[in-house]
């Protein structure tokens, strides 16, 4: 027997439904009286149910109807249980299961399901596995939505190991359950396991599909999630809203813009509703990807716009180069009514820093705590450090990063070291690039950029013991890598790469290039190059990097009038940022370079970035 098990309703009860007015409720509520059905606890359990999941709008009605009652029925507690396991507090849920054991009634399989539910929105570990035990001690680990639901709690909870054990111990896995602990898995990162159980699965719902493509994408492999969905649409498995989010995350990773517009096409095709996570999505991939005009367009088309929708399309403005842009629809935004948060104010420095408004982003700093309550983070320091070095103001930078109330991080000291490389000032340089090392021993960026400072200054010697100790302690500077996108097929260039099967073209191509350019007055910018080698020699290896085969490749596959679109695992090196300038204006080409740093928009000679990076 069941407490949720469909009983024979009175007429009065099913006329409640979303749309019921209090006044109307109350008139119902008052008809049941008078006919004494509420003293029925059968009646009075449904009037419960009825008004708490089917009008929420009055669940406080149906919590006092319920506190009068001397005997309430396990089917009206269960319901209370249910609807606020689902609401923004289910913490109240467990005052409905102790009334339960005050009650001397018997939890069922529904009261332990709606209870792990609420405890997967609780960040009280404690109190998961105390539910936990008490379904175990009631008989209830068997029942499969018990179980689905142990799995997801602990998802919640970011205990993979204890999802594995739970579901170690299920002898007959349902697809509910197995899809469970595929989502489970590649939410965690181990997209292996999830991938073997995706396999192994007799039938896979969207649900599945949706967690495994949605696992490729967390995990940085896009090329398998966009593969995956493309295997999706070929079983003719029904694509939504959850299947497409990730999908744009992968083409956002990718830089894959023509991925993208496919998946963008696609929706517009099948007419889905353009939500506010679906649509901030679309921006971000527009974004990302470099069509700003795009990601604007879908901007201002969407019918509703929450914090993260606005604040999305500013940090693709600032990140592409329109920091006043940026600036103009933050006043759009406080007009419209809509408080910033965190991720806001983030996009406004990196504005304020992309246009060199140091006063102004100083403003907006202060008023994060001042006006909107907001305590700035780690990321804000950084991004005002980069206000800072951006304009050259390097000691006031560092008297910042002195002043923070936390402990400063390696992405302030970062900024702090980039601007010294752009500026040139080793003595400063040398105390961040220390600084970091002694906060991130394993990462080689410090040490190649305080490298390039030496380099810039002919330091040889600096660059050398730079380069022992990189060697010591086991460091390498990671391989460049660059990808670019033709006709929805990604390549991938790698530096001193020659695998790819159109290699000899490229080659021609760039000879040709740098016979040009040359003749337009270029001469490679070797300061980068960590070696002192002869120019020459230094000239051959800039010549190899990953961006310029890409830029090659881009010029022979791609037509005049399309914009060569290039993603950079690593910063964009002095010589490649003049070669792309030049290029531009040489052969009258639109170049877009996404580096691990910001937005390259090269066009007729002249950088977005403004030399700075």
């Amino acid at each position: 027997m069941s407490s949720l098990r469909s009983i024979a309703r009175h007429p009065s009860i099913c006329l409640i439904d979303s749309s019921t007015t209090l006044r109307e409720l109350l008139q119902i509520h008052a008809h049941l009286l008078l006919n004494g059905l509420l003293n029925e606890p059968q009646f009075l359990g449904q009037f419960v149910a009825a008004v708490a999941l089917r009008n929420p709008e009055n669940l406080e009605h149906s919590s006092r109807v319920l506190d009068q009652c001397e005997n309430p029925t396990l089917f009206g507690l269960n319901s209370m249980i249910r609807v606020h396991s689902k609401s923004p507090t289910p913490q109240k849920s467990f005052r409905y299961y102790n009334r339960i054991r005050r009650c001397g009634l018997s939890p069922d399989n529904y009261t332990f399901n709606f209870l792990v539910r609420a405890c997967a929105q609780l960040p009280a570990c404690g109190v998961g596995e105390s539910v936990h035990g008490a379904l175990v001690r009631h008989g209830f680990e068997g029942d499969p939505h018990v179980q689905s639901g142990l799995i997801n709690m602990y998802a919640e909870m970011g205990s993979l190991e204890s999802c594995r054990r739970v579901f170690r111990g299920i002898l007959d896995r349902d697809v509910v359950c197995q899809t469970a602990m595929l989502s489970a898995s590649a939410k965690y990162g181990d997209v292996a396991f999830a991938k073997q159980l995706f396999d192994e699965m007799p039938e896979r719902d969207t649900v599945a599909w949706n967690a495994m493509i949605a696992g490729y994408a967390q995990c940085g492999e896009s090329r398998e999630a966009l593969n995956l969905f493309h295997e999706m649409q070929l079983e003719g498995v029904k694509v939504n809203e959850p299947s497409l989010v990730p999908v744009l995350s992968a083409c956002t990773q990718l830089g894959a813009l023509d991925q993208g517009r496919w998946a963008h096409a696609y929706i517009e095709k099948c007419r889905l509703r353009i939500t506010l996570t679906l649509g901030t999505a679309l921006i971000d991939m527009y974004a990302k990807c470099g069509d700003m005009d795009k990601a604007m367009e879908v901007f201002w088309g969407m019918k509703e716009r929450n914090v993260y929708t606005w604040s999305s399309a500013m940090n693709g403005l600032a990140m592409n180069g329109a920091g006043r842009e940026c600036l103009e629809l933050f006043s759009l935004m406080k007009k419209d009514g809509v408080l910033p948060n965190e991720v806001t104010f983030v996009s406004v420095l990196r504005g304020c820093s992309v246009v060199g408004l140091v006063e102004e982003g100083c403003k907006h700093f202060a008023s994060m705590t001042k006006l909107y309550g907001i305590q700035p983070e780690l990321e804000h320091y950084g991004c005002m450090v980069d206000l800072y070095g951006r304009a050259g103001r390097l000691n006031e930078a560092l008297n910042f990063i002195n002043d923070m109330p936390v402990e400063p991080h390696a992405g302030a000291w970062g900024a702090l070291l980039n601007a010294c490389k752009i500026h040139k000032n080793m003595e400063i340089g040398e105390l961040a690039s220390r600084k970091m090392v002694e906060l991130e021993a394993k990462s080689h960026g410090a040490y190649v950029l305080l490298s390039n400072i030496y380099a810039d200054n002919k330091s040889w010697e600096g660059v050398s013991q730079v380069r022992q100790v990189m060697k010591s302690r086991g460091l390498k500077k990671l391989p460049g890598c660059s990808v670019v996108e033709v006709d929805g097929e990604v390549h991938e260039f790698f530096v001193g790469d020659n695998s790819h099967q159109m290699y000899n073209e490229i080659k021609v191509m760039l000879g040709e290039i740098f016979r040009k350019l040359r003749l337009s007055g270029y001469m490679a910018n070797t300061n980068p190059v960590l070696f002192d080698i002869e120019e020459e020699e230094k000239e051959n290896a800039l010549a190899l990097h990953s961006e310029k085969i890409a830029t090659a490749f881009g010029l022979i596959r791609l037509k005049k009038d399309v914009p060569i679109r290039i993603v950079k695992n690593l910063r964009i090196c002095w010589d490649c940022h003049d070669f792309m300038k030049i290029v531009s204006r040489t052969f009258d080409r639109e170049i877009v370079v996404r580096d691990n740093n910001r937005f390259h928009h090269f066009k007729g000679g002249g950088c977005s970035c403004r030399d700075y990076w």
